[in-house]
């Protein structure tokens, strides 16, 4: 066995510092390991979100695309022995409409419902029936029907009727052909073709329809305006046409539409299944801001930093300050930030992720200066640590709140922290280290 003597320290006498170093940087990785399982945790827990918002859709009634008004005309075809259909879309459509928000919970999730209550209005017109390339003679008009799409039938909570030329036309369930869409509501009409006003009158329709998260709307009007208002704060305009004009603020939100058909790639007529007319289906959506899974996922990403800094931190007090401490009392002060990212979650189902965040770092970091205090017998030496660590976590909640510039910030930040440590360390006499403690 080596024993040291005056003029000759022992292997670990000279490399102490050394080998703790290794053994800290050892742990730091060892201590991921937690980390990775709290965000398996964040995951299994979001998933469970994600099946409550199903359960929960399934009973009120899922997210809503409303199609329509189209005309259907069966006529003759040589070519099939089946129906076929012209489809004729509305020359003008008007919707508005009011959302009426509610969040129903299950268990501690929230889901984002709503009931709309809409009226839907304009006008077709015979001019786009000269470019279907189906004959005038093979239309059956006494056999036409105002189709609506509607994705969701359960979400209809009032019986729908059209008024239309001076006529009111009753809907019933289903649709005469699933070329445009499988779900939906139609109405016979018989329609007089030497009557050149059979289509030029306008039509509306009181529909009042439930659902949850989103709602989408087709533009199948040469002109498609959609005027929508709601009390709901944290709307979400992410599909394929973001509103002409918009009002979001703490009253609710209000947003407007016009869509001509060269925004879109089917025409005004055409027969058959050739078109897809959900291409350019637009809407919004009931944006739920608890996000708390998805931030602590942001959070949990910083994890090695803020265990890397923290340890660095206490080493160079060991360094400086010739105090140490033993690595089971830093595998304690690591296992206590990993503890942090526990507490976030499970604070932040109950409460709004800032208020988990503030909570879980003011325990977080006082245990952790309370402990310094302890092992350092210091109280300078404590509360350097913790306004340390509350500036390290002020920053990791920035850079995780700030989304688009997170990668910026981080990469700034890193750059200072490395800076920082670069400048408190250029006085260190690495290897005077062994001597000094030998010495003491």
């Amino acid at each position: 066995m080596e024993t040291s003597t005056p003029n000759h320290p022992s292997f670990l006498e000279r490399y102490g510092y050394a080998i703790k170093a290794i053994i800290i940087i050892i742990m730091t990785l060892v201590l991921l390991i937690p980390t990775t399982m709290i965000q398996e945790m964040i995951y299994e827990r979001k998933g469970r979100q994600q099946e409550v918002t199903e359960e929960v859709s399934n009973r009120w009634s899922r997210e809503q695309v409303l199609t329509g008004p189209v005309l259907a005309i069966p006529y003759r075809s040589e070519y099939r022995a089946s129906t076929s259909y012209l489809y004729l879309l509305p020359e003008q459509l008007k919707v508005n409409g009011e959302l009426l928000p509610e969040q129903l919970k299950r268990s501690i999730f929230s889901v984002a419902v709503y009931d709309a209550k809409l009226q839907l209005s304009g006008s077709f017109s015979m001019a786009a029936l000269t470019k279907s390339g189906v004959p005038p003679s093979d239309l059956k008009w006494d056999q036409a029907a105002i189709l609506i799409g509607i994705s969701d039938l359960r979400g209809i909570d009032n019986q729908v009727q059209m008024q239309w030329n001076g006529k009111s036309y009753p809907f019933s369930p289903g649709v005469v052909s699933e070329d445009l869409f499988k779900s939906g509501i139609q109405s016979p009409v018989s329609i007089n073709p030497a009557d050149t006003n059979a289509l030029a009158g306008t039509f509306s329709v009181q529909l009042g329809l439930k659902g949850s998260g989103r709602i989408s709307f087709s533009p199948v009007g040469k002109t498609t305006m959609v005027n929508l208002s709601s009390s709901w704060t944290d709307p979400s305009f992410d599909e394929a046409f973001p509103p002409k004009k918009r009002r979001v603020d703490a009253k609710g939100f209000s947003a407007f539409w016009e869509i001509q058909d060269l925004n879109r790639n089917y025409p005004q007529c055409w027969s058959g299944n050739k078109y897809n007319i959900h291409s350019a289906d637009f809407g919004i959506k009931l944006f739920m801001p608890a996000g708390g899974y998805q931030q602590s996922t942001r959070a949990i990403k910083y994890a090695i930093l803020v265990i890397g800094l923290t340890f660095i931190i206490f080493y160079f007090i060991e360094l400086s300050q010739r105090r140490s401490i033993h690595p089971l009392q830093y595998a304690l002060i690591g296992l206590a930030l990993c503890i942090f990212y526990s507490l976030l979650l499970s604070i932040s189902e109950q409460l709004n992720f800032m208020t988990a965040y503030i909570i879980s770092s003011v325990l977080t970091i006082g245990l952790i200066s309370l402990y310094a205090a302890s092992a350092y017998k210091s109280s300078r030496i404590a509360a350097g640590i913790g306004g340390t660590l509350a500036l390290l976590y002020g920053f990791i909640y920035v850079i995780i709140s700030a989304e688009d510039q997170s990668l910026l910030m981080g990469s700034l930040g890193l750059f200072l922290i490395l800076a920082a440590i670069m400048y408190f360390s250029r006085n260190i006499k690495w290897d005077r280290l062994s001597n000094a403690k030998t010495e003491n």
